[in-house]
């Protein structure tokens, strides 16, 4: 029996703890059992270790909550486990401030970033800010070595080359007291259909008279070195080679100068690789026309300075090269023809820390070009990092030249950075949880196109100290079936329970689950939970706000009625799916308020006496009235009559009641609109009457009278009067009808006149036709003219 008595005042527990926690609270979301658990839950989260902390009834898993949280539910700070993380800098040498002339350093005295070395503690979701300096040394060593194609397109460029090395290092000693310059060529793949084969052309591969050497892939001609002369001599001692197709097998011989350091002699300093041609390139994939189909492997195959494997490996892609780049700390400088500048400056946007210059036909401007790209690309401090292990994330904050602050990727970089300018970078590292195999990491960064860089070893806080002092006791954790720890027992394995009480094969006896089931149903805890040593454990929610309740869990507490998609309305609280209102609130949701004031109208009578209050809202028992308070009557006469007065003086200060207008007509708000259309028109939530009265001077006025929470009324603001008769349009108007009236006289006495005559000539015509004698055979008519015949005339 008092073990049931204790179970049930557990689900109690469980249920009173749970309904105080704010949602979105990670540490109870968590349900931790451990206070390893706990503190990888976020770095708000704390564990109490006081083992008369719990209340009865609540879990294990109550132990863990935020901090105030904590504190505020009685736990002593020092009682609270709640371990930070930490950072410790392992080297921190200063930058250097060499200045030029000065005393002569070894490039790996000189130190151009701060701290170079650290350590740092984890706790999850807690960053660890690092800061880090960064300063340009003035006199930094450089080393430079060019690369160029000496394919016979460059006959020209090669005679310009000849003279670089004593003019570029005189150049270049403005810049710095330690520079060495190398020098390499390159052709093309020794294979068809790049080369021709044929013997002759194997030994001279240009046409005519021209004396050119055999072709090549890449020839290591001069290590790096500090001697200018040496390099004219060398240089000038190169022929110009042949090949077929126009894209050169550069990628190939950049691969073996940034993977042959030891042949090449770089240093650990500012490494320059200036790529001068005038023809674009093959890679990845171009080798299968010479039936080269193995990848580039991006080691070192040099011997006797020569590249001897271009018949063996592919051409590299440009992620391949970009790596190896990277790897080494190469920054590249593309000194290219003009035609093949787009070429090269996309390939620039792909390759960090590179530029493009402009080659001229001859390449007379090599020095200039190569002057301008370096100090183009050390005036930027790009930082980049190793790849991070998993959970780890990091956030960059650059704090750049004239106070300029910049986040996210535009935090990794500064740029416009002189020779002695000091910039600075704060650096977030957090982890999300501990890593799986819980070893500590290490992680590097550096800036791009420099050799020095910082290292950072990464410990992961998982455990709890008190985790360290666990014991094992026969009066602890059930006759010593579990650790005690921090507070909690830890159980061994087949034990399960608060306190290691049972075994695990007996959980689930038919004679236990029996107790689990109410009213000998067949449902063991009523589907909400599970059946645990004869006691229902009742299922935990997603939302921790949520949960089941009850001995076998047959109560939960968000099954309940609601209103405005809020649970019991916002006015009370679910229990056992049934709503427990808050006072002044009833019904099913608690939605339905007890309170009156809503419903009282301006005489303080609930709803004028018109009506009933029921959940804070009127309903009106005379059906002709209607309002939030039973006030307004739109059938009812002389509504409009009560109140023209009023608006009549408030609106135009006339009427009947203008001198006491203040006084009696206070009780609305007035409201002016211009026209009729602009009045609000009725809704049935908002009843309302429209008015038209007239005034002593014949003039109508509009206005609308509602009563809502202040009674309101809205009027056109300009009266409509009746106007006077236009004398001059009445006049004209009259004359214009008498002469229209004259002229369709006229017309029609005319048109009469016309028909009348054309009647009478057609009568006219018609007796004419029907005359029966002719002017001929009138025996009346004698003619003028006497016709005398001569009777002796013969005709003759």
């Amino acid at each position: 029996m008092d073990l049931k008595l204790l179970f049930i005042s557990a689900l109690l527990g469980v249920a009173c703890y749970s309904s105080a926690q704010p949602e979105g609270n990670e540490c109870i979301k968590a349900n931790a059992e451990s206070c390893g658990d706990c503190i990888q839950a976020g770095a708000k989260c704390g564990w109490c270790t006081d083992t008369d902390f719990l209340k009865q009834g609540e879990p294990t898993s109550a132990r863990c909550d935020e901090l105030d949280s904590l504190k505020k539910r009685g736990c002593m700070a020092t009682k609270i486990e709640n371990p930070r993380g930490s950072q410790r800098i392992l080297r921190n040498k200063p930058v250097t401030n060499r200045k030029k002339g000065g005393e002569k350093l070894k490039p790996e005295d000189i130190t151009q970033i701060q701290p170079q070395k650290l350590a740092l503690s984890l706790r999850s979701g807690e960053a660890q800010t690092i800061n880090l300096k960064f300063k340009r040394a003035e006199d930094y060593p450089i080393d430079l070595y060019y690369l160029m194609d000496l394919s016979y397109s460059m006959k020209d460029d090669l005679e310009n080359v000849k003279n670089l090395g004593t003019s570029l290092m005189l150049e270049m000693s403005k810049i710095t007291s330690d520079f060495r310059i190398g020098f390499g060529s390159f052709v093309e793949k020794t294979v068809m259909p790049y080369i021709s084969t044929t013997p002759a052309k194997l030994l001279n591969p240009c046409t005519g008279d021209q004396n050119c050497t055999s072709p090549f892939s890449y020839k290591n001609v001069l290590k790096l070195t500090s001697n200018g002369k040496q390099f004219n001599t060398l240089v000038g001692q190169q022929q110009i080679s042949g090949n077929l197709d126009s894209p050169e097998g550069g990628f190939d011989a950049i691969m073996q100068v940034a993977v042959c350091g030891e042949h090449i002699g770089w240093r650990n300093v500012t490494r320059l690789l200036v790529f001068s041609t005038d023809a674009g390139f093959h890679f990845a994939g171009d080798g299968k026309l010479g039936g080269i189909v193995l990848p580039n492997d991006g080691k070192c195959h040099l011997e006797n300075n020569m590249y001897t494997m271009s018949h063996h490996y592919d051409y590299p892609s440009i992620a391949h090269l970009v790596q190896k780049l990277s790897d080494n700390n190469i920054q590249t400088i593309f000194a290219v023809t003009e035609e093949f500048q787009p070429v090269y400056k996309e390939l620039k946007n792909l390759i960090p820390k590179s530029a493009v210059g402009t080659l001229s036909a001859n390449s007379s401007n090599v020095i200039n070009l190569i002057i301008d790209a370096y100090n183009s690309l050390s005036s930027e401090v790009i930082l980049e990092n190793s790849k991070l292990p998993e959970g780890v994330t990091i956030a960059y904050q650059s704090r750049c030249k004239n106070g300029l602050v910049s986040t996210g990727e535009d935090g990794r970089k500064c740029s416009n950075i002189s020779i002695g300018d000091e910039v600075s970078f704060s650096i977030n590292v957090t982890a999300q949880g501990c890593p799986k195999h819980s070893k500590s990491e290490s992680i590097k960064i550096r800036p791009l196109g420099f050799t020095e860089e910082v290292e950072i070893r990464l410990g992961f806080i998982c455990d709890c100290e008190c985790q360290k002092d666990g014991i094992v006791s026969k009066d602890l954790c059930h006759y010593g079936n579990g650790t005690f720890e921090c507070g909690a027992c830890r159980c061994k394995k087949g034990r399960v329970g608060r306190d290691c009480e049972c075994r695990r094969d007996e959980v689930s006896s038919e004679d236990l689950d029996r107790n689990c089931r109410k009213d000998n149903s067949t449902d063991l805890c009523s589907n909400n939970g599970e059946c645990v040593c004869g006691k229902c454990e009742c299922k935990k929610r997603d939302n921790p706000e949520e949960y089941y309740s009850g001995k076998y869990c047959e109560c939960d507490n968000f099954n309940c009625d609601r209103s405005n998609n809020k649970l019991c309305g916002g006015h009370g609280r679910c229990e056992c799916r049934v709503c427990v209102c808050d006072a002044n609130y009833t019904g099913s949701a608690c939605d339905c308020s007890l309170d009156t004031s809503t419903c009282l109208a301006s005489n303080n009578q609930i709803c004028n006496g018109r009506g009933i209050c029921e959940c804070g809202t009127c309903r009106c028992t005379d059906p002709k009235f209607q309002g939030p308070t039973c006030e307004i009557c739109p059938t009812c006469p002389g509504v409009c009559t009560e109140h023209k007065a009023c608006v009549q003086c408030r609106a135009f200060g006339t009427g009947e009641k203008k001198d006491t207008c203040e006084r009696d007509c206070n009780y609305f708000t007035l409201i002016k609109v211009k026209d009729r259309d602009k009045l609000p028109q009725p809704v049935q939530t908002f009843p309302l009457m429209h008015c038209k009265e007239r005034d002593a001077n014949d003039c109508w006025f509009y206005y609308t009278y509602a009563v809502n929470n202040n009674t309101e009324v809205h009027v056109v603001e300009t009266l409509e009067c009746p106007a006077g008769p236009d004398i001059i349009p009445i006049v004209a108007g009259v004359v214009a009808g008498i002469v229209l009236i004259g002229l369709a006289l006229l017309l029609i006495w005319k048109l009469l006149m016309i028909i009348h005559d054309r009647r009478e000539f057609a009568k006219f015509e018609k007796e004419k036709m029907n005359a029966k004698w002719d002017t001929g055979e009138n025996p009346i008519y004698k003619s003028a003219v006497t016709t005398v015949v001569n009777p002796k005339y013969e005709g003759k």
